[in-house]
């Protein structure tokens, strides 16, 4: 099975990734991982006075302190894992990536807000959840 794993270098994202980890018999390491971070993109306005080069580099790195350190811990658990980020907003790019990757399911870690924080402040889960056309398995 191919299975997304979104993260955003939060403790969410550890603790989805502990999870896994800890649930072998759920899916464990006979299934092809990605692990996908979603990098906020700098304003328009901002960015056309940065050269492309700088902000490559830029969301490398931002890409980079999400991804490192998941893709170590999964190494050490013996997943088959591949890392890659995509800039843009990230209900929207996890979704699409899901789609046109062949993704079986989606796992995220979630924090867990109300439905009422949920309206006041959105939810990258909420929006994985209404655009994905997968199964989504959110780990709070």
């Amino acid at each position: 099975m191919n299975v997304l794993l979104a993260i955003d270098g939060s403790p969410y994202s550890h603790r989805m990734l502990s999870y896994l980890a800890a649930h072998d018999d759920l899916l464990g390491a006979r299934h092809a991982y990605t692990l996908l971070t979603v990098v906020s993109p700098i304003p328009s306005h901002a960015a056309k006075f940065v050269d492309a080069s700088t902000l490559r580099d830029h969301y490398g790195e931002r890409a980079n302190e999400a991804l490192h350190p998941a893709l170590a811990y999964a190494r050490q658990k013996g997943w088959q894992v591949e890392a890659t980020h995509e800039v843009g907003r990230p209900a929207e790019v996890i979704a699409a990536f899901a789609d046109s990757h062949q993704i079986e399911l989606v796992v995220m870690g979630s924090h867990g807000h109300s439905a009422l924080a949920n309206i006041a402040l959105g939810s990258v889960a909420t929006g994985v959840l209404a655009r994905c056309k997968v199964p989504v398995l959110l780990v709070r």
